[in-house]
């Protein structure tokens, strides 16, 4: 019998496969991407993940043990401390400083998923909370790791640090794999809605995360460019 959170990645997997052969994702493997696109992502993603951390916030604010309060706390340290070193990967290649790409607005597709999950944080349960966040760092894990088994890069490959940071587990747990086993746990004394609900959040989150590789591949911008006086 598959655990729920088996199941949920049993239904996405038509996304995960997409995402693996996205342009962008290819880019990664093949060390070739423009400047403007790594730009782009830089950009977006350091704003995204600013919202991150206040996801991780709320679902503090819905914890019932230091435990889970102690797994989302770690996590917020882990962007502000660590998740830094791939996006500086993608500015050194770019050519550009880490700084100078932070403070930007956000392009609608980035707009569209931070709300997805932020709606889903304020509204929903703690099980809610971690089913829309998990496919970030789950799609990113597996990316990854696909990455550093196919191309197997090494210090001369232009995004070796970036494939290395998230495909190895360096000596503890994965975070999926704990974010998986806590949903799981959840799941299990969960309502049938409320399952239908965790999937429906996730899967939508994965979605999103696809949509998040085309608009930095394509450079995404709001339709219409207004010139502030």
């Amino acid at each position: 019998m598959m655990t729920f959170s088996q199941e949920l990645r049993k239904e996405a997997d038509p996304i995960f496969e997409a995402i693996f052969n996205h342009p962008f994702v290819q880019g990664i493997a093949k060390g070739h991407l423009e400047s403007a696109q790594l730009v782009h992502y830089v950009k977006q993603d350091f704003e995204y993940l600013n919202t991150f951390m206040k996801v991780y916030g709320l679902a503090i604010s819905k914890c019932d043990t230091r435990e889970d309060i102690n797994l989302f706390n770690s996590q917020i340290g882990f962007i502000l401390n660590s998740e830094i070193h791939p996006h500086q990967n993608f500015c050194e290649v770019a050519g550009v400083t880490y700084e100078e790409l932070q403070g930007e607005e956000l392009a609608p597709t980035a707009n569209h998923y931070i709300d997805h999950m932020l709606t889903a944080a304020h509204q929903g349960t703690l099980g809610e909370t971690i089913a829309a966040l998990l496919p970030c760092p789950w799609t990113y894990w597996e990316i990854g790791k696909k990455l550093v088994r196919e191309v197997q890069p090494d210090a001369s490959h232009p995004f070796n640090e970036w494939i290395r940071f998230y495909g190895e587990d360096r000596g503890r747990k994965p975070l999926t794999e704990v974010f998986c086993e806590r949903l799981d746990k959840w799941a299990e004394t969960a309502p049938q809605f409320e399952k239908d609900l965790m999937m429906k959040h996730f899967i939508k989150s994965c979605q999103l995360e696809y949509a998040f590789w085309d608009m930095a591949f394509n450079i995404e911008k709001w339709p219409v460019d207004l010139v502030m006086a």
